[in-house]
């Protein structure tokens, strides 16, 4: 699993410094660890602000495809975001 930084802690005085750090891991995430897919539906969901069943009929799949793509996304990202605060 990709960290941007192991020592994510040092040097961090306030917390604008803090949120950049997050937001790199954030990114970093969301391109080195999610499948194609969960990266176009989270994309549609959260920048685009579709909901499931208007993702569903753009791609072609049940709503519950969407769903589950959605949810397996995010906790990729929520392990990545737990994995490089621990570091």
């Amino acid at each position: 699993m990709a960290c941007y930084d192991p020592n994510w802690e040092e040097g961090y005085g306030d917390n604008h410094s803090r949120m950049l750090q997050v937001k790199r891991v954030l990114l970093q995430a969301i391109k080195e660890e999610l499948t194609p897919r969960q990266r176009q539906m989270l994309l549609l969901y959260y920048f685009e602000r579709k909901n499931t069943l208007q993702i569903a009929a753009e791609l072609g799949v049940h709503k519950s495809t969407v769903s589950r793509t959605l949810h397996r996304g995010m906790e990729k990202i929520e392990r990545m975001m737990k994995y490089c605060a621990l570091r």
